[in-house]
Protein backbone atom coordinates (compact mmCIF):
# COMPACT_ATOMS: atom_id res chain seq x y z
CA UNK A 1 0.00 0.00 0.00
CA UNK A 2 1.30 3.30 -0.59
CA UNK A 3 1.09 6.87 1.13
CA UNK A 4 -0.71 8.54 -1.78
CA UNK A 5 -1.55 8.02 -5.18
CA UNK A 6 -0.48 9.92 -7.76
CA UNK A 7 -1.68 13.75 -8.34
CA UNK A 8 -4.33 13.51 -11.20
CA UNK A 9 -3.33 16.62 -13.56
CA UNK A 10 -4.30 19.73 -12.38
CA UNK A 11 -7.15 22.05 -14.55
CA UNK A 12 -7.53 25.37 -14.04
CA UNK A 13 -10.98 26.74 -13.45
CA UNK A 14 -12.26 29.75 -13.17
CA UNK A 15 -15.30 30.13 -10.58
CA UNK A 16 -15.93 33.81 -10.13
CA UNK A 17 -18.26 35.78 -12.00
CA UNK A 18 -16.91 37.76 -14.49
CA UNK A 19 -18.32 41.36 -12.83
CA UNK A 20 -17.66 44.65 -12.67
CA UNK A 21 -15.72 46.21 -9.86
CA UNK A 22 -18.41 47.75 -6.98
CA UNK A 23 -17.51 49.07 -3.59
CA UNK A 24 -16.56 46.71 -1.15
CA UNK A 25 -19.24 45.43 1.57
CA UNK A 26 -16.84 44.41 4.17
CA UNK A 27 -16.77 47.16 6.93
CA UNK A 28 -14.06 49.51 8.69
CA UNK A 29 -12.24 47.34 11.54
CA UNK A 30 -14.39 47.72 14.30
CA UNK A 31 -12.15 48.67 17.90
CA UNK A 32 -13.33 46.79 20.63
CA UNK A 33 -11.96 45.40 23.98
CA UNK A 34 -11.67 41.93 23.91
CA UNK A 35 -11.90 40.00 26.87
CA UNK A 36 -12.36 36.11 25.92
CA UNK A 37 -12.21 34.12 29.14
CA UNK A 38 -11.01 30.28 28.95
CA UNK A 39 -11.75 28.71 31.85
CA UNK A 40 -9.83 25.80 33.17
CA UNK A 41 -11.67 23.20 35.00
CA UNK A 42 -10.72 20.30 36.85
CA UNK A 43 -11.41 16.54 35.40
CA UNK A 44 -13.80 14.76 37.58
CA UNK A 45 -12.17 11.87 39.49
CA UNK A 46 -13.25 8.41 39.04
CA UNK A 47 -12.32 5.72 42.12
CA UNK A 48 -9.54 3.47 40.91
CA UNK A 49 -8.02 5.86 38.51
CA UNK A 50 -5.54 8.90 39.60
CA UNK A 51 -5.90 11.90 37.96
CA UNK A 52 -2.46 12.00 36.67
CA UNK A 53 -2.47 8.73 35.49
CA UNK A 54 -3.20 8.99 32.06
CA UNK A 55 -1.40 12.56 31.79
CA UNK A 56 2.18 11.05 32.87
CA UNK A 57 1.96 8.58 30.12
CA UNK A 58 0.32 10.91 27.29
CA UNK A 59 1.68 14.13 28.17
CA UNK A 60 3.94 14.78 25.72
CA UNK A 61 2.06 13.30 22.77
CA UNK A 62 0.24 16.44 24.01
CA UNK A 63 3.24 18.32 23.40
CA UNK A 64 2.85 17.26 19.65
CA UNK A 65 -0.32 19.15 19.25
CA UNK A 66 0.38 22.30 21.61
CA UNK A 67 3.65 23.32 20.33
CA UNK A 68 2.63 22.87 16.62
CA UNK A 69 6.14 21.33 15.78
CA UNK A 70 6.79 25.00 14.85
CA UNK A 71 10.82 24.95 16.00
CA UNK A 72 11.20 21.77 13.19
CA UNK A 73 9.63 24.78 10.93
CA UNK A 74 11.81 26.17 8.30
CA UNK A 75 13.28 29.48 8.89
CA UNK A 76 13.32 32.28 6.33
CA UNK A 77 16.72 32.41 6.75
CA UNK A 78 17.55 28.89 8.22
CA UNK A 79 20.04 26.26 5.81
CA UNK A 80 19.38 23.06 8.08
CA UNK A 81 17.76 20.35 6.51
CA UNK A 82 13.99 19.59 8.05
CA UNK A 83 12.86 15.91 8.81
CA UNK A 84 10.81 14.64 5.89
CA UNK A 85 8.34 12.76 8.10
CA UNK A 86 7.69 15.72 10.38
CA UNK A 87 3.93 16.80 10.53
CA UNK A 88 2.13 19.74 12.50
CA UNK A 89 -1.08 20.94 14.73
CA UNK A 90 -2.35 23.86 15.02
CA UNK A 91 -1.91 23.60 18.75
CA UNK A 92 1.32 20.79 19.23
CA UNK A 93 3.33 18.84 17.41
CA UNK A 94 2.40 15.43 17.27
CA UNK A 95 4.59 12.92 19.77
CA UNK A 96 4.15 9.90 21.55
CA UNK A 97 6.90 10.54 24.85
CA UNK A 98 8.32 8.21 27.20
CA UNK A 99 6.62 7.35 29.72
CA UNK A 100 8.96 9.03 32.40
CA UNK A 101 8.13 12.69 31.55
CA UNK A 102 5.54 14.01 33.22
CA UNK A 103 3.69 17.58 32.36
CA UNK A 104 0.07 19.04 32.36
CA UNK A 105 -2.05 17.83 30.12
CA UNK A 106 -4.20 20.70 27.84
CA UNK A 107 -7.53 20.55 29.53
CA UNK A 108 -9.27 20.65 25.85
CA UNK A 109 -8.62 20.60 22.46
CA UNK A 110 -10.68 24.26 21.92
CA UNK A 111 -8.69 26.02 25.18
CA UNK A 112 -5.58 24.28 24.02
CA UNK A 113 -6.49 26.55 20.43
CA UNK A 114 -8.10 29.82 22.11
CA UNK A 115 -8.05 32.90 20.89
CA UNK A 116 -6.06 34.55 23.83
CA UNK A 117 -3.18 35.55 21.35
CA UNK A 118 -4.96 38.70 19.61
CA UNK A 119 -4.34 41.12 22.15
CA UNK A 120 -2.27 44.23 21.06
CA UNK A 121 -0.26 47.14 21.90
CA UNK A 122 -1.95 50.27 22.28
CA UNK A 123 -0.75 52.63 19.93
CA UNK A 124 -1.40 56.26 18.46
CA UNK A 125 0.11 58.68 16.04
CA UNK A 126 2.24 61.93 16.90
CA UNK A 127 0.73 64.65 17.63
CA UNK A 128 2.03 67.74 15.41
CA UNK A 129 2.54 71.39 15.98
CA UNK A 130 1.19 72.57 12.03
CA UNK A 131 -1.62 74.35 12.32
CA UNK A 132 -4.94 72.47 11.33
CA UNK A 133 -5.08 74.51 7.92
CA UNK A 134 -1.94 73.53 6.59
CA UNK A 135 -0.79 70.38 8.41
CA UNK A 136 -0.39 66.67 6.83
CA UNK A 137 -2.83 63.80 7.31
CA UNK A 138 -1.73 61.02 9.00
CA UNK A 139 -2.70 57.85 7.13
CA UNK A 140 -2.68 55.51 9.52
CA UNK A 141 -4.84 54.58 12.32
CA UNK A 142 -3.36 53.74 16.06
CA UNK A 143 -2.81 49.90 16.63
CA UNK A 144 -5.79 48.92 18.84
CA UNK A 145 -7.14 45.57 19.85
CA UNK A 146 -10.03 43.49 18.10
CA UNK A 147 -12.38 41.36 18.88
CA UNK A 148 -12.69 38.01 17.45
CA UNK A 149 -16.17 37.55 16.43
CA UNK A 150 -18.09 34.18 14.72
CA UNK A 151 -18.96 34.46 11.32
CA UNK A 152 -22.73 33.36 10.90
CA UNK A 153 -23.06 31.04 7.74
CA UNK A 154 -24.67 28.07 6.15
CA UNK A 155 -22.55 25.04 7.12
CA UNK A 156 -24.28 22.05 6.63
CA UNK A 157 -24.37 19.67 3.60
CA UNK A 158 -26.90 17.20 2.67
CA UNK A 159 -24.87 15.04 0.79
CA UNK A 160 -23.19 11.96 1.80
CA UNK A 161 -19.34 11.58 1.99
CA UNK A 162 -17.58 10.17 -0.57
CA UNK A 163 -14.02 8.30 -0.18
CA UNK A 164 -12.81 7.02 -3.66
CA UNK A 165 -8.77 5.59 -3.81
CA UNK A 166 -7.31 9.00 -3.80
CA UNK A 167 -8.48 9.57 -0.21
CA UNK A 168 -4.98 10.26 1.78
CA UNK A 169 -6.00 8.52 4.98
CA UNK A 170 -3.89 8.50 8.20
CA UNK A 171 -3.36 4.87 7.81
CA UNK A 172 -1.62 4.86 4.49
CA UNK A 173 0.88 8.18 6.15
CA UNK A 174 2.11 5.84 9.12
CA UNK A 175 2.43 2.64 6.52
CA UNK A 176 4.55 4.54 3.79
CA UNK A 177 6.74 5.45 7.26
CA UNK A 178 6.17 2.59 9.17
CA UNK A 179 10.18 2.01 9.92
CA UNK A 180 10.01 5.37 12.09
CA UNK A 181 7.06 4.13 14.28
CA UNK A 182 7.06 1.66 17.62
CA UNK A 183 5.36 0.07 19.35
CA UNK A 184 2.84 1.75 21.75
CA UNK A 185 0.16 -0.49 23.48
CA UNK A 186 0.51 -4.50 24.60
CA UNK A 187 -1.03 -7.02 26.59
CA UNK A 188 -0.84 -7.17 30.07
CA UNK A 189 -2.43 -10.27 30.48
CA UNK A 190 -0.15 -11.94 27.92
CA UNK A 191 2.79 -10.93 27.67
CA UNK A 192 4.08 -12.90 24.51
CA UNK A 193 0.89 -11.41 22.35
CA UNK A 194 2.59 -9.28 19.39
CA UNK A 195 -0.40 -8.20 17.93
CA UNK A 196 0.56 -4.44 18.73
CA UNK A 197 3.87 -4.92 17.13
CA UNK A 198 5.06 -2.80 14.24
CA UNK A 199 4.81 -5.08 11.25
CA UNK A 200 4.39 -4.15 7.29
CA UNK A 201 1.18 -5.88 6.98
CA UNK A 202 -0.13 -7.21 10.27
CA UNK A 203 0.13 -4.19 12.14
CA UNK A 204 -2.73 -3.04 14.96
CA UNK A 205 -5.18 -0.93 13.48
CA UNK A 206 -8.56 1.16 15.37
CA UNK A 207 -10.90 2.55 13.42
CA UNK A 208 -12.55 6.01 13.80
CA UNK A 209 -16.73 6.82 13.19
CA UNK A 210 -17.12 10.51 11.17
CA UNK A 211 -19.93 12.59 11.30
CA UNK A 212 -21.30 12.51 7.80
CA UNK A 213 -22.52 9.38 6.37
CA UNK A 214 -20.10 6.69 4.81
CA UNK A 215 -17.27 8.27 6.46
CA UNK A 216 -14.68 6.48 8.43
CA UNK A 217 -10.74 6.24 9.02
CA UNK A 218 -8.18 3.88 10.16
CA UNK A 219 -5.25 4.52 12.16
CA UNK A 220 -2.41 2.45 13.01
CA UNK A 221 -1.76 2.06 16.82
CA UNK A 222 1.78 2.90 16.51
CA UNK A 223 3.78 5.62 18.15
CA UNK A 224 6.52 7.62 16.29
CA UNK A 225 10.68 6.72 17.29
CA UNK A 226 10.58 11.22 16.97
CA UNK A 227 8.85 12.88 19.42
CA UNK A 228 7.86 15.57 16.82
CA UNK A 229 6.31 13.51 14.37
CA UNK A 230 2.96 12.42 13.42
CA UNK A 231 1.34 10.44 16.34
CA UNK A 232 -1.77 8.75 15.20
CA UNK A 233 -3.08 7.66 18.43
CA UNK A 234 -3.58 11.39 19.68
CA UNK A 235 -4.56 12.03 16.64
CA UNK A 236 -7.52 10.33 16.83
CA UNK A 237 -8.09 11.07 20.13
CA UNK A 238 -8.25 14.36 19.29
CA UNK A 239 -10.38 14.08 16.32
CA UNK A 240 -13.34 12.12 18.59
CA UNK A 241 -13.07 14.29 21.90
CA UNK A 242 -13.69 17.20 18.76
CA UNK A 243 -16.55 14.94 17.47
CA UNK A 244 -18.18 14.31 20.96
CA UNK A 245 -17.79 18.08 22.21
CA UNK A 246 -19.16 20.20 19.14
CA UNK A 247 -21.60 17.19 17.12
CA UNK A 248 -23.29 15.81 20.23
CA UNK A 249 -26.67 17.34 22.92
CA UNK A 250 -26.01 17.40 26.19
CA UNK A 251 -27.85 13.88 26.58
CA UNK A 252 -25.53 12.22 23.51
CA UNK A 253 -22.73 13.03 25.13
CA UNK A 254 -23.60 11.50 28.68
CA UNK A 255 -23.34 8.35 26.46
CA UNK A 256 -20.13 8.81 26.34
CA UNK A 257 -18.68 9.70 29.31
CA UNK A 258 -16.65 12.77 29.97
CA UNK A 259 -14.01 14.96 27.93
CA UNK A 260 -10.86 15.69 29.53
CA UNK A 261 -12.12 19.39 30.33
CA UNK A 262 -15.65 18.17 31.78
CA UNK A 263 -16.43 18.80 35.29
CA UNK A 264 -17.87 16.57 37.59
CA UNK A 265 -21.72 15.82 36.10
CA UNK A 266 -24.22 17.93 37.77
CA UNK A 267 -27.19 15.81 39.91
CA UNK A 268 -29.70 16.94 37.15
CA UNK A 269 -27.23 14.33 34.69
CA UNK A 270 -27.28 10.86 34.42
CA UNK A 271 -23.51 9.23 34.74
CA UNK A 272 -22.88 6.23 32.07
CA UNK A 273 -22.76 3.36 33.79
CA UNK A 274 -19.22 2.72 32.09
CA UNK A 275 -17.54 6.36 31.56
CA UNK A 276 -15.85 5.13 28.02
CA UNK A 277 -14.17 8.35 27.30
CA UNK A 278 -12.23 7.60 30.73
CA UNK A 279 -11.91 4.31 29.61
CA UNK A 280 -10.01 5.40 26.60
CA UNK A 281 -7.56 7.70 28.18
CA UNK A 282 -6.91 5.25 31.00
CA UNK A 283 -6.29 2.56 28.40
CA UNK A 284 -3.73 4.98 26.45
CA UNK A 285 -2.24 5.76 29.78
CA UNK A 286 -1.64 1.92 30.91
CA UNK A 287 -0.57 1.12 27.57
CA UNK A 288 -3.21 -0.89 27.59
CA UNK A 289 -3.81 -2.57 23.71
CA UNK A 290 -7.07 -4.94 24.51
CA UNK A 291 -8.73 -2.76 26.72
CA UNK A 292 -8.12 0.36 24.00
CA UNK A 293 -9.54 -1.48 21.14
CA UNK A 294 -12.69 -2.89 23.09
CA UNK A 295 -13.22 0.94 24.05
CA UNK A 296 -13.18 2.23 20.70
CA UNK A 297 -15.14 -0.21 19.42
CA UNK A 298 -17.91 0.44 21.93
CA UNK A 299 -18.07 4.07 21.40
CA UNK A 300 -18.05 3.62 16.74
CA UNK A 301 -21.11 1.93 18.37
CA UNK A 302 -22.82 4.21 19.75
CA UNK A 303 -22.00 6.99 17.30
CA UNK A 304 -22.98 4.11 14.45
CA UNK A 305 -26.77 4.35 16.14
CA UNK A 306 -26.43 7.97 16.41
CA UNK A 307 -25.59 8.37 12.64
CA UNK A 308 -27.83 5.22 11.37
CA UNK A 309 -31.21 5.58 13.79
CA UNK A 310 -33.75 2.77 13.32
CA UNK A 311 -35.81 3.07 10.72
CA UNK A 312 -39.91 4.22 11.73
CA UNK A 313 -42.62 1.90 12.09
CA UNK A 314 -44.63 3.24 9.73
CA UNK A 315 -43.17 2.66 6.21
CA UNK A 316 -44.29 5.95 4.60
CA UNK A 317 -42.50 7.89 7.51
CA UNK A 318 -39.51 10.08 6.67
CA UNK A 319 -36.36 7.84 7.78
CA UNK A 320 -34.64 9.39 10.57
CA UNK A 321 -32.05 11.72 9.95
CA UNK A 322 -28.09 11.43 10.94
CA UNK A 323 -28.07 13.14 14.31
CA UNK A 324 -24.34 14.06 13.92
CA UNK A 325 -24.66 16.24 10.50
CA UNK A 326 -28.11 17.67 11.59
CA UNK A 327 -26.43 19.18 14.10
CA UNK A 328 -24.26 21.20 11.49
CA UNK A 329 -27.60 22.95 10.50
CA UNK A 330 -27.86 24.49 13.89
CA UNK A 331 -24.16 26.25 13.58
CA UNK A 332 -25.70 29.06 11.61
CA UNK A 333 -26.10 31.76 13.60
CA UNK A 334 -22.53 31.14 15.21
CA UNK A 335 -20.50 29.67 11.99
CA UNK A 336 -18.45 26.49 11.92
CA UNK A 337 -16.57 26.00 15.68
CA UNK A 338 -13.18 27.04 15.49
CA UNK A 339 -11.82 23.85 16.74
CA UNK A 340 -13.75 21.87 14.04
CA UNK A 341 -12.14 24.32 11.33
CA UNK A 342 -8.70 23.57 13.43
CA UNK A 343 -9.44 19.67 13.56
CA UNK A 344 -9.98 19.47 9.48
CA UNK A 345 -6.94 21.80 8.72
CA UNK A 346 -4.51 19.75 11.03
CA UNK A 347 -5.64 16.39 9.45
CA UNK A 348 -5.47 17.78 6.22
CA UNK A 349 -1.74 19.01 6.37
CA UNK A 350 -0.25 16.31 8.60
CA UNK A 351 -1.20 13.71 5.47
CA UNK A 352 -0.53 15.51 2.83
CA UNK A 353 2.02 18.38 3.54
CA UNK A 354 3.52 16.73 6.61
CA UNK A 355 4.98 13.78 5.58
CA UNK A 356 6.86 15.74 2.45
CA UNK A 357 7.94 18.76 4.57
CA UNK A 358 11.64 18.01 2.87
CA UNK A 359 10.95 18.91 -0.27
CA UNK A 360 9.97 22.59 0.51
CA UNK A 361 13.69 23.08 1.15
CA UNK A 362 14.30 23.83 -2.25
CA UNK A 363 14.88 27.68 -2.83
CA UNK A 364 17.58 29.97 -2.59
CA UNK A 365 18.24 31.63 0.94
CA UNK A 366 17.88 35.01 1.75
CA UNK A 367 15.49 35.06 -1.43
CA UNK A 368 12.16 35.97 -2.46
CA UNK A 369 11.32 32.53 -2.66
CA UNK A 370 12.27 31.60 1.00
CA UNK A 371 9.16 29.68 2.41
CA UNK A 372 7.47 30.12 5.48
CA UNK A 373 3.99 29.86 7.13
CA UNK A 374 1.64 31.57 8.89
CA UNK A 375 0.14 29.47 12.08
CA UNK A 376 -3.80 28.54 11.70
CA UNK A 377 -3.93 30.73 14.98
CA UNK A 378 -3.01 33.86 13.15
CA UNK A 379 -5.00 32.68 9.86
CA UNK A 380 -8.31 32.63 12.41
CA UNK A 381 -7.53 36.00 13.64
CA UNK A 382 -6.30 37.58 10.11
CA UNK A 383 -10.16 35.89 8.80
CA UNK A 384 -11.95 37.50 12.43
CA UNK A 385 -10.36 41.18 11.73
CA UNK A 386 -10.94 41.18 7.85
CA UNK A 387 -14.55 40.42 8.10
CA UNK A 388 -13.94 37.30 5.74
CA UNK A 389 -17.80 35.72 5.40
CA UNK A 390 -19.59 34.06 2.39
CA UNK A 391 -19.36 36.82 -0.66
CA UNK A 392 -16.31 38.26 0.55
CA UNK A 393 -12.82 37.48 -1.98
CA UNK A 394 -9.61 37.01 -1.06
CA UNK A 395 -6.39 36.93 -2.84
CA UNK A 396 -3.28 35.43 -1.27
CA UNK A 397 -0.30 36.68 -3.45
CA UNK A 398 2.61 33.62 -3.04
CA UNK A 399 -0.10 30.92 -1.26
CA UNK A 400 3.09 28.25 -0.92
CA UNK A 401 1.12 24.98 0.20
CA UNK A 402 -2.31 26.72 0.29
CA UNK A 403 -3.05 26.71 3.94
CA UNK A 404 -3.79 30.14 3.86
CA UNK A 405 -6.74 29.98 1.45
CA UNK A 406 -8.15 26.60 2.42
CA UNK A 407 -8.29 27.54 6.17
CA UNK A 408 -10.33 30.43 4.91
CA UNK A 409 -12.55 28.80 2.62
CA UNK A 410 -12.96 26.69 5.59
CA UNK A 411 -13.54 28.35 8.27
CA UNK A 412 -15.26 31.45 6.51
CA UNK A 413 -17.00 30.42 3.51
CA UNK A 414 -15.19 33.05 1.52
CA UNK A 415 -14.27 32.02 -2.32
CA UNK A 416 -9.96 32.29 -2.16
CA UNK A 417 -7.43 32.44 -4.93
CA UNK A 418 -3.63 31.84 -4.29
CA UNK A 419 -1.16 32.21 -6.60
CA UNK A 420 2.45 30.28 -6.24
CA UNK A 421 5.72 30.60 -8.44
CA UNK A 422 7.17 27.77 -6.99
CA UNK A 423 6.66 24.26 -8.40
CA UNK A 424 6.55 22.30 -5.22
CA UNK A 425 4.45 24.26 -2.66
CA UNK A 426 1.78 24.63 -5.58
CA UNK A 427 2.18 21.46 -5.88
CA UNK A 428 1.02 20.35 -2.72
CA UNK A 429 -1.12 23.16 -2.23
CA UNK A 430 -3.20 21.38 -5.33
CA UNK A 431 -3.43 17.88 -3.41
CA UNK A 432 -4.18 19.77 -0.10
CA UNK A 433 -7.10 21.56 -2.12
CA UNK A 434 -8.57 17.96 -3.08
CA UNK A 435 -7.74 16.19 0.39
CA UNK A 436 -9.64 19.28 2.29
CA UNK A 437 -12.38 19.21 0.02
CA UNK A 438 -12.86 15.04 0.75
CA UNK A 439 -12.33 15.83 4.67
CA UNK A 440 -15.20 18.86 4.99
CA UNK A 441 -17.34 16.36 3.65
CA UNK A 442 -16.62 13.46 6.32
CA UNK A 443 -17.26 16.20 8.67
CA UNK A 444 -20.42 16.88 6.87
CA UNK A 445 -19.74 20.94 6.50
CA UNK A 446 -19.42 23.17 3.18
CA UNK A 447 -16.39 25.30 2.37
CA UNK A 448 -15.82 28.30 0.12
CA UNK A 449 -14.84 27.62 -3.36
CA UNK A 450 -10.52 27.65 -3.73
CA UNK A 451 -8.79 28.93 -6.69
CA UNK A 452 -5.27 27.90 -7.02
CA UNK A 453 -2.38 28.93 -9.38
CA UNK A 454 1.03 27.64 -10.63
CA UNK A 455 2.56 31.30 -11.57
CA UNK A 456 4.05 34.82 -11.13
CA UNK A 457 1.74 37.14 -9.21
CA UNK A 458 3.72 40.08 -11.05
CA UNK A 459 2.66 38.34 -14.38
CA UNK A 460 -0.46 36.49 -13.88
CA UNK A 461 -3.39 37.39 -16.01
CA UNK A 462 -6.04 36.07 -13.47
CA UNK A 463 -4.46 37.99 -10.29
CA UNK A 464 -4.98 40.94 -12.45
CA UNK A 465 -8.79 40.32 -13.28
CA UNK A 466 -9.42 39.40 -9.96
CA UNK A 467 -7.25 41.96 -8.21
CA UNK A 468 -10.03 44.59 -8.37
CA UNK A 469 -12.78 42.49 -7.33
CA UNK A 470 -10.75 41.57 -3.91
CA UNK A 471 -11.90 42.40 -0.64
CA UNK A 472 -9.03 41.13 1.31
CA UNK A 473 -5.23 40.90 -0.12
CA UNK A 474 -3.00 38.85 1.83
CA UNK A 475 0.70 38.99 1.07
CA UNK A 476 3.38 37.20 3.23
CA UNK A 477 6.01 39.57 2.55
CA UNK A 478 8.31 39.24 5.38
CA UNK A 479 11.39 38.16 2.95
CA UNK A 480 10.28 40.03 0.05
CA UNK A 481 13.41 42.69 -1.41
CA UNK A 482 12.57 46.13 -2.04
CA UNK A 483 12.01 45.60 -5.65
CA UNK A 484 9.64 42.95 -5.34
CA UNK A 485 7.61 44.55 -2.69
CA UNK A 486 7.84 48.02 -4.95
CA UNK A 487 6.48 45.84 -7.93
CA UNK A 488 3.65 44.67 -6.15
CA UNK A 489 2.10 48.40 -4.98
CA UNK A 490 1.43 49.49 -8.40
CA UNK A 491 -1.80 46.64 -8.10
CA UNK A 492 -3.22 47.90 -5.54
CA UNK A 493 -4.34 50.67 -7.52
CA UNK A 494 -7.04 47.95 -8.79
CA UNK A 495 -8.32 47.66 -5.29
CA UNK A 496 -12.01 48.88 -4.45
CA UNK A 497 -12.64 51.28 -1.83
CA UNK A 498 -12.67 49.42 2.15
CA UNK A 499 -10.53 46.52 0.30
CA UNK A 500 -7.71 45.57 2.43
CA UNK A 501 -4.17 44.60 2.26
CA UNK A 502 -2.77 42.12 4.99
CA UNK A 503 1.15 42.14 5.09
CA UNK A 504 3.77 41.44 7.26
CA UNK A 505 6.07 44.01 6.13
CA UNK A 506 4.10 47.51 5.40
CA UNK A 507 3.73 48.82 2.13
CA UNK A 508 3.48 51.94 3.24
CA UNK A 509 7.18 53.97 3.54
CA UNK A 510 7.48 54.39 7.23
CA UNK A 511 4.83 52.77 8.93
CA UNK A 512 6.86 49.87 10.39
CA UNK A 513 6.69 51.18 13.47
CA UNK A 514 3.37 51.15 14.12
CA UNK A 515 3.18 54.95 14.17
CA UNK A 516 1.86 55.41 10.88
CA UNK A 517 3.30 57.65 7.69
CA UNK A 518 1.97 61.09 7.57
CA UNK A 519 1.27 62.32 3.91
CA UNK A 520 3.36 65.39 3.01
CA UNK A 521 3.97 67.25 -0.11
CA UNK A 522 6.78 65.21 -1.01
CA UNK A 523 4.61 61.50 -0.81
CA UNK A 524 1.29 63.22 -1.76
CA UNK A 525 1.24 61.47 -5.30
CA UNK A 526 2.79 58.33 -4.12
CA UNK A 527 1.14 55.12 -4.50
CA UNK A 528 0.70 54.15 -0.93
CA UNK A 529 -0.84 57.61 -0.11
CA UNK A 530 -4.30 55.77 -0.50
CA UNK A 531 -3.76 53.31 1.70
CA UNK A 532 -4.85 53.82 5.68
CA UNK A 533 -2.71 51.73 7.81
CA UNK A 534 -2.57 50.09 11.03
CA UNK A 535 -0.12 47.73 13.18
CA UNK A 536 -0.86 44.70 15.05
CA UNK A 537 1.17 42.26 17.12
CA UNK A 538 1.23 38.74 15.93
CA UNK A 539 2.54 36.36 19.02
CA UNK A 540 4.36 33.29 20.10
CA UNK A 541 3.91 30.30 17.46
CA UNK A 542 1.92 32.55 15.06
CA UNK A 543 4.63 32.08 12.34
CA UNK A 544 6.63 29.14 10.97
CA UNK A 545 9.89 31.31 10.94
CA UNK A 546 10.18 32.66 14.47
CA UNK A 547 9.04 31.84 18.26
CA UNK A 548 8.73 35.24 19.31
CA UNK A 549 6.36 38.48 18.48
CA UNK A 550 6.35 40.54 15.50
CA UNK A 551 4.03 42.72 14.02
CA UNK A 552 1.65 42.19 10.79
CA UNK A 553 0.24 45.15 8.44
CA UNK A 554 -3.52 46.24 7.95
CA UNK A 555 -4.12 48.18 5.08
CA UNK A 556 -7.13 49.84 4.29
CA UNK A 557 -8.09 51.60 0.75
CA UNK A 558 -9.02 55.16 1.63
CA UNK A 559 -9.47 57.28 -1.23
CA UNK A 560 -12.14 59.34 0.13
CA UNK A 561 -9.47 60.75 2.88
CA UNK A 562 -7.17 60.65 0.76
CA UNK A 563 -9.16 63.15 -1.79
CA UNK A 564 -9.60 65.03 1.71
CA UNK A 565 -6.08 65.49 2.21
CA UNK A 566 -5.19 66.56 -1.03
CA UNK A 567 -7.69 68.88 -1.16
CA UNK A 568 -6.37 70.49 1.80
CA UNK A 569 -2.87 70.91 0.54
CA UNK A 570 -4.70 72.11 -2.74
CA UNK A 571 -6.39 74.90 -0.62
CA UNK A 572 -3.11 75.60 0.98
CA UNK A 573 -1.10 76.36 -1.52
CA UNK A 574 -3.84 78.40 -3.45
CA UNK A 575 -3.87 80.48 -0.13
CA UNK A 576 0.07 80.57 -0.47
CA UNK A 577 0.08 81.97 -3.64
CA UNK A 578 -2.50 84.88 -2.69
CA UNK A 579 -0.22 85.94 -0.49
Amino acid sequence: MQVASPLPPHIPFHFFPKSSSSPSHLPSVVVKTRAVPVPHQAPRTTPGLPDNLHDQKLSQIADALTMRSSTKRRSPHAHSQRSPKRARSSDSSDATPPPSSSRTRESSIASSVSSSRSSTRNRSSPPTSVPPSTRSRSRSSSVLPFTEEPIPRECHIDEDAVLDETFLSSEKVVLGLMKSYVQYFKNPDDPHDRSFDPHPTNYPVGELEFPNSGATERYILLAPRDKDHYSPILDLERTLYTIIEHYLTPEQRSLFGTLPNDIAFSEMETTPATNHLRMLRRAVALCDGPLFVRTLDTINTLLRMLKYPPLPPDAFAPPNPNALRAAVAGWKETGLPRSVALRIVEETYQRTVGPRTHELNHYQAFSDTVYGELMPSLVSRLLSLSRARPGTLLLDLGSGVGNVVLHAALQSGCSAFGVEVMEKPSEMACEQRAQMMMRARMWGVRMGDVELEHANMLESARVNELMARADVVLVNNKVFGEKLNEAIRPKFLDLKEGALVISLEPFVVGAAGGGGRTVTERNLDDISAILDVSAYDYHSMDVSWASGIGKFYVHRVDRAGYADVRARFEASRTRSTRR
